[in-house]
């Protein structure tokens, strides 16, 4: 544990220190790929993924808490078991330092696990790339925000009012057919109050014929 006490124990700077330290190692791989290759053209830093800039975050933020909890400030505090068992004392402090470590190193897994972060900064790693090619310059606010507003939502307001106007032409037209059918039922049913009307007519007319007949035929000869 001592090597990998002194290995968190180095100084470092801060987290753009990590970046830089990142880039200068990606250029100085890619320096060393063109001289391999007998090639001259000077190499282009790349820049790390933000998983990697992560991961390299969180390793300088261990490195900098083990700094912070140095095996001398722990002594100091407990200079009384320190001076009876240094040894013990010695074991004890690498002990916790490895256990800090670890439970942060897991708790931070399982936030990546939780938040889906890789696959979230690979994703934007992504965005970033392709947007390196776009020719239009990329939205930006204006410092207004009724202005950035209007420019965000006038675009959603005008499909969802276009939207509603074919859904108030469909239901319009659904209405017209509606009373088309209703004007036309109307006129059937008068057309059948109509023939109700006559049969009954020629009905009474045919009984009342009827009738007639019958007196004559009682009539005495």
């Amino acid at each position: 544990m001592g090597g990998a006490v002194g290995r968190w124990r180095r100084p470092m700077g801060g987290g753009g220190g990590a970046v830089g330290r990142l880039e200068m190692a990606a250029a100085r791989g890619d320096a060393e790929e063109a001289a391999a290759g007998g090639e001259s053209v000077p190499s282009v830093p790349v820049a790390p993924g933000r998983a990697q800039v992560f991961a390299t975050v969180v390793d300088t933020f261990l490195e900098k808490l083990v700094a912070a909890g140095s095996y001398q400030r722990f002594a100091n505090c407990y200079c009384c078991f320190y001076k009876l068992q240094p040894e013990m004392t010695r074991s004890i402090y690498d002990q916790f330092i490895s256990q800090l470590q670890t439970s942060i190193k897991e708790e931070i897994q399982e936030v990546k696990d939780e938040g889906n972060l890789e696959p979230l900064f690979n994703s934007l790693d992504k965005i970033v790339e392709e947007a390196k090619n776009r020719e239009e310059p990329a939205w930006r606010p204006s410092g207004i925000p009724e202005e950035d507003i209007c420019s965000a939502m006038v675009p959603y307001l005008l499909k969802h009012r276009a939207y509603l106007q074919k859904i108030l032409k469909e239901k319009e037209e659904e209405n017209r057919k509606v009373a088309e059918s209703v004007l036309a039922g109307r006129d059937r049913i008068a057309e059948l109050q109509q023939l109700i009307q006559a049969r009954k007519h020629a009905w009474q007319a045919i009984s009342k014929e009827q009738r007639e007949l019958m007196a004559t035929l009682k009539e005495p000869q």
